[in-house]
């Protein structure tokens, strides 16, 4: 997949854990857990915007486009 998530680098950035964003966020751990880890198909536009809000950033900050061949490195 060319889409990189990035919420590990965020949650990082905020010393904030899985559990308390999805908490804060009002999804589960084990669907956070699956967009973390770049397995999700989707994500809700609204979904989205509570996770910028909830750590202070911009959608580029969690998401970021990758070439085929850098994805496979």
């Amino acid at each position: 997949m060319p889409i990189a998530v990035d919420i590990d680098v965020m949650l990082a950035r905020r010393k904030m854990s899985v559990g308390e964003l999805a908490d804060r966020v009002r999804i589960t751990p084990a669907n956070l857990a699956v967009l973390k880890n770049g397995r999700a198909k989707a994500v809700r536009f609204a979904t989205l915007a509570v996770l910028c809000e909830v750590l202070e950033c911009q959608p580029g900050d969690l998401l970021r486009w990758e070439s085929e061949d850098t994805a496979r490195e």
